[in-house]
């Protein structure tokens, strides 16, 4: 232990007197969840142009309750197709909605009244849930008029869904708990990138190799500190979550912060391992931003993991944030327990382990 504490001690010393890089390693988590958990994924006042042919009160009922939906607003009319597509194409607007002459004479006769949305397919998340949100209007509407004419009672199969966990479908609620590995990914695989190449090119990096301190005592006595700080860093995003963004903590806190060091700790250990095989700073920061892109896009954060092919699916295993995800969400909204969380947690001791034992195979090796 004396040889751990020694490193320890130093490596606490260094990441003290090193004042701006605490105070980046404490803001920019802070900073980063401030700036993402604003977005809102629900799409809402879908800039929307409109070719009228019709102008009659079903035509204008129609635009109405469109509006009244919150996700189209209705922001210019146009004479003509040919300005109707335009108005797309140049941006102006992601939906046009055609009405044609003969629309309000179906309506009133009962027949059936065809109407054309234009949507934009250039952005995934917008064309979606426009085509969604029309379609839900549309069977609406036909449901109620089909009870109105026929005199109809109850429908025959009526659904009563009920969202659990967030039945405001608040952004923040789903978006912040899986951020919340994500920024710990970036701060806690970087903080570490550097400990020992940092050495290397100072020049004391051999100094250390000669001192009488196994490896294992070098890494974990390195690795510490950081946990110390990736842990405030965590504190700090919760207590942000909690306070500013108002996302509610339904499972116990004592376990997600258990569970958050054993996730830091394989991020640690991570950076250890690219630090004791990089041989500059530059190196390394290249390596950790090659773990750092598929920790967003394989984590389950962005893309279902059942979407994605099979190898895909397997490569996401082996990712801490995978894991640190599913635990986080979890916890956080669905308010899970320990044995809900059985498999993440025995997957993400075991990625711990191995990265912080190929850490310590790697620096022995440097030093032979």
């Amino acid at each position: 232990m004396r040889g751990f504490i020694a490193v320890l001690r130093k490596e606490a010393i260094h990441m003290r007197r090193d004042k701006g890089t605490l105070r980046l390693a404490l803001g920019i988590p802070v900073f980063q969840l401030i700036l993402f958990g604003s977005i809102d994924t629900n799409v809402t006042l879908v800039p929307t142009a409109v070719f009228d042919q019709c102008r009659c009160p079903e035509s204008r009922a129609l635009l109405d309750e469109l509006a009244a939906t919150k996700t189209f607003r209705i922001e210019r009319a146009v004479p003509n197709r040919e300005e109707l597509r335009a108005a797309i194409v140049a941006g102006d607007a992601r939906v046009g909605i055609e009405i044609p002459p003969d629309y309000g004479r179906k309506r009133l006769e009962g027949t059936q009244a065809t109407f054309l949305v234009l949507i934009d397919g250039s952005d995934n998340t917008i064309a979606s849930q426009s085509l969604a949100a029309i379609d839900g209007w549309a069977l609406t509407r036909s449901l109620e008029d089909l009870q109105a004419r026929t005199g109809a009672g109850a429908l025959p199969v009526a659904p009563r869904p009920q969202i659990l966990f967030n039945p405001d479908t608040r952004s923040a609620n789903l978006l912040i708990p899986g951020l919340i590995a994500i920024l710990l990914t970036f701060s806690g695989t970087l903080l570490t990138a550097y400990a020992i190449v940092r050495e290397r090119e100072r020049g004391t990096l051999e100094q250390l190799m000669v001192t009488p301190v196994s490896s294992l005592e070098m890494i974990l006595g390195k690795l510490v500190p950081y946990l110390v700080l990736a842990f405030v860093q965590l504190v700090l995003v919760l207590f942000c979550m909690h306070v500013f963004f108002r996302v509610p903590i339904h499972g116990s806190v004592l376990l997600l912060a258990g569970l958050s060091l054993i996730y830091l700790t394989s991020l640690l250990a991570l950076g250890l391992m690219i630090s004791a095989r990089s041989a500059t700073q530059i190196e390394a920061t290249q390596a950790a931003q090659g773990v750092l892109l598929p920790s967003i896009m394989l984590s389950g954060y962005i893309f279902p993991l059942s979407s994605l092919p099979a190898p895909l699916r397997v490569l996401s295993e082996a990712l801490p944030a995978t894991h640190f995800v599913a635990i986080s969400r979890g916890i956080i909204i669905r308010g899970a327990g320990f044995d809900d969380l059985l498999r993440e947690v025995v997957a993400l001791a075991v990625i711990s382990a191995v990265l912080l034992t190929a850490s310590v195979v790697i620096f022995r090796r440097k030093r032979l």
